[in-house]
Parts: structure tokens; sequence; C-alpha cells
């Protein structure tokens, strides 16, 4: 699977604890994250992972932020995205199943590494049910 990651210098330490992960079960990541702990804007590198998204070039994406609020809310502006903020991994089943979320959003503050791997495992490992929440997910977009 291709998937995407992101994340400003709150969540850069989960940022490669996460593609550690996903590369050691074979997952390809393009990373648009910052790679240091200074201070930066989270936009400049949420944008390039929903645009991955939104295009169809990575399957899923992942974004990190201190409360995943801004990240989120910034993916959740292009077109064809469906980003959840999670800070469990049965939400982040939920957000898979009931709402074909496409980006998972990561609060670096209020989550500890081991869970935010527990959140990526289950995202990336859940299917979409579709039948009623097809419908739903159809009334999303607004264009």
């Amino acid at each position: 699977m291709k998937i995407a990651i992101g994340n400003d210098h709150a969540g850069t330490d989960y940022k490669n604890a996460i593609v550690s992960y996903l590369e050691s079960e074979g997952h390809t990541v393009s990373n648009f994250g910052t790679n240091t702990n200074d201070s930066v804007d989270y936009p400049d590198f949420v944008h390039p992972v929903a645009q991955a998204v939104s295009d169809g070039d990575v399957d899923m994406g992942i974004i990190i932020c201190g409360s995943g609020n801004g990240a989120s809310m910034t993916a959740n502006k292009h077109q064809k995205v469906r980003s959840a903020l999670c800070w469990t991994k049965e939400i982040s089943a939920l957000a898979r199943e009931h709402n074909n979320a496409n980006i998972l959003s990561i609060p670096a503050r209020f989550t500890s590494q081991p869970q935010a791997i527990d959140m990526v495992k289950t995202f990336i490992e859940t299917p979409f049910e579709g039948g009623r929440h097809q419908r739903r997910v159809d009334k999303i977009a607004c264009a």
C-alpha cells in the first residue's frame, strides 16, 4: 500500500516510529513531514499529504500535529479527502468502517507512540463497510 505521511514539529518522533512500522510491513511511504522538532506551520506539511490522497497518488494518508485538529481541518479542505481525528484504535476502526476515512489525523500530545501505531495498524487494515454508510459518505462533499 502507498501511504503519505506529514507532520509538524509535535509529530516528528511519532512520524519516525510510524514510518519504521509501515516500512517493516512492506508499505511504501511518502514523507511530506518535517524532520526536526523546530517550530513549523502544519499546513505546509499537511497540504501535500491531502493533495496526494485527493489525486489518487497514494492509497491513504497519515497526518500528525499536537492536537490533530489543525491538521485534520487543513486536510479536509481538499476534495475527495475524509480526514478523521482519532485518539483510540476503536475510533480509528469506526472512521474507516462507517466514514471511509482516507486520512488518519493523530494528536501527538494526547496519545502515546504505541497507541498511534495501533491506530495506524487498525486504520490501514479496516475495510469500509459500505451499505447504509455509503449513502452518508456520498453526502459529505459540498461540490
